[in-house]
């Protein structure tokens, strides 16, 4: 089969492999109807237990009435259990929870059995190294998806990714992105008034997401290195994609936003781990320094850090021809000065408020292209770190880097190796 081409436009980015798609489209009929009936209930199933899935799942109920949790699955049984109490007491829709003993699957297959369980929405929460695997299946049973960012952890399964997302479009499914920031308010109408030209040309961007270490779930004696690993997900590249792409995605994917979705032609970075040394944080880095370059000329500047005791900033400063502008501040200085003062309800119930209305109306979402090429941007920055080489778009689109073991089992899986600059290959 012939690999999906991931190239330097968002048009092209959309070219991807017909044999791809039209093998997983045999494997389910084209979903034309619309739930449009006032007391129709949409049945959501959650596939990824922590605190994203189980806030998803609120935020879900929260935008649809008529909507029910009815399946949970979860590689851990503790975390199906943990969600559905959270779930439960949340005042608001704990009485839409309606998960019975039967609709509660654990281990590695649990999503094919939330998928096949008799929902209509799927909610994919898990870490990102499941993503392809899940969507891709999800899709084949023509089911509406939100998708957590970022969407894969290696080039191999955003290809994976880039199909399945095809086959969704060629269904009329609704994809929606868990890039949380397109669906706020202030957010979108600062980036607008960017883009018609509040500040003239954009000539650069510093993209910062400098924050705190996050956390980690301990060990235990009886505990595989894989369930280890899988429980302290964040801290193997393989499960999170590092914290590149795992959290800064956000940030990467408001710079992207920004120029119009644009890809980078090249990226230069540097990155390494200076506090979080211990071996218990796995061998992802705790910081990062990415030099962007893009196809117009703009340079995007991107730090992320997570580091504990040190300053915090989050925030996309633009510069212009004619002013300056910061994105989360919703704040624009320019030949007229602007700042947001418009409502600001929570994005992430926006989103699903979006995602339920698109099922209901019969007018899908599909937010596929953005998610794919901020999911490349984050993998390019983490593989130009690693290696130390200044690298293309094209020579990451390439790559055949394949990360993760080649089956799931409650093993001893090695340690993967804390990657050096100079001496880590790019592959």
């Amino acid at each position: 089969m012939k690999k999906p081409n991931l190239s330097s436009t968002r048009r092209q980015f959309l070219q991807r492999s017909a044999a791809a798609s039209a093998a997983l489209a045999a494997s389910g009929s084209i979903v034309r109807a619309a739930h449009t009936g006032v007391d129709e209930t949409l049945r959501i199933g959650l596939v990824g237990c922590g605190g994203r899935g189980a806030g998803a799942a609120i935020d879900a109920l929260y935008a649809d009435s008529n909507a029910k949790l009815v399946a949970v699955g979860d590689t851990f049984a503790d975390r199906c259990t943990e969600a559905l109490d959270a779930m439960l007491l949340d005042e608001g829709v704990g009485d839409r929870v309606a998960v019975e003993k039967d609709k509660i699957f654990t281990g590695f297959d649990a999503y094919k059995q939330v998928v096949d369980s008799g929902v209509d929405v799927v909610l994919l929460a898990t870490p990102p190294h499941f993503r392809p695997e899940h969507f891709e299946y999800a899709v084949s049973k023509d089911k509406h998806c939100f998708v957590e960012k970022p969407v894969a952890t290696d080039i191999p399964g955003l290809h994976r990714m880039a199909a399945a997302c095809d086959v969704a479009r060629s269904k009329n499914l609704s994809v929606v992105s868990g890039l949380c920031w397109r669906y706020d308010r202030g957010v979108k109408e600062t980036i607008q008034r960017i883009q018609d030209g509040a500040i003239g040309e954009i000539l650069s961007i510093e993209s910062s997401y400098n924050t705190n270490t996050l956390w980690h779930r301990g060990d235990k004696p009886d505990w595989s290195r894989m369930e280890y690993q899988i429980r302290n997900w964040l801290y193997y590249t393989w499960l999170s994609g590092d914290m590149i792409c795992e959290q800064a995605v956000h940030s990467i994917d408001k710079t992207a936003w920004l120029l119009g979705d644009a890809s980078p032609k090249s990226a230069f970075a540097l990155g390494g781990r200076q506090q979080r040394t211990d071996k218990k944080y796995g061998h992802i880095y705790d910081h990062f320094a990415v030099f962007y370059e893009y196809p117009g000329g703009q340079r995007v500047y991107l730090t992320c850090r997570q580091q504990d005791g040190c300053s915090l900033k989050v925030e996309e400063t633009v510069v212009g021809t004619k002013g300056t502008a910061e994105v989360l501040a919703t704040k624009i200085n320019g030949p007229t000065k602007w700042e947001y003062k418009g409502p600001k309800p929570s994005m992430y119930r926006v989103e699903h408020e979006e995602f339920f209305r698109s099922i209901r109306e019969g007018k899908p979402i599909d937010n596929s292209a953005y998610m794919l090429n901020s999911t490349q941007i984050g993998i390019m920055g983490r593989m130009a770190a690693y290696s130390g080489q200044t690298l293309t778009w094209e020579q990451v689109s390439g790559s055949t880097e394949k990360l993760g073991p080649e089956k799931y089992d409650w093993t001893d899986v090695p340690e993967p190796l804390v990657a050096i600059p100079g001496m880590t290959k790019f592959a």
